[in-house]
């Protein structure tokens, strides 16, 4: 779901249920280390999903809890990230920022313009973006004809 990639800014699996409005289909990201707030369109997939989590909500204030329906710790994500990742079978160490930058991998080799995906990531600066960015080299395939 890619509701935990680019909304980073915010501990994503800190999102309380009054930030999610879903029957607009947005969602309210509010912003650490002075990012920029923003209101974020939620896709069909990722409505559906949340909810379904409202559904089986045990009256948490938060929208992801862990199995023992407490708010997710940083380090309890953490580990959840890492265990997925071993399960997928990533023979490095995977942690949840590199959630992040792949979105904004995704996003700069689909096309889109840096400044929109500086918005959407929250930063400030354009050069906090540019870090998010890197470009697969296939892009530059066919930019030019013989």
């Amino acid at each position: 779901m890619p509701l935990g990639t680019a909304y980073g800014c915010q501990k994503w699996w800190t999102y309380a249920w009054e930030q999610v409005d879903l029957k607009g289909g947005v969602l309210h990201v509010r912003r650490v280390k002075q990012g920029s707030p923003a209101t974020h369109s939620l896709t069909g997939r990722e409505l559906r999903a949340l909810r379904r989590l409202e559904r089986e909500a045990t009256g948490s204030p938060f929208v992801f809890v862990s199995e023992r329906r407490a708010p997710f710790s940083t380090r309890g994500f953490q580990a959840m990230v890492e265990r997925a990742a071993q399960a997928a079978g990533f023979d490095m160490k995977i942690h949840p920022h590199m959630l992040r930058h792949a979105c904004g991998y995704k996003l700069a080799n689909e096309g889109v313009d840096t400044r929109t995906i500086q918005s959407y990531l929250g930063h400030k600066s354009i050069q906090h973006t540019v870090r998010h960015t890197e470009l697969a080299p296939t892009r530059f395939k066919g930019l030019w004809r013989d």
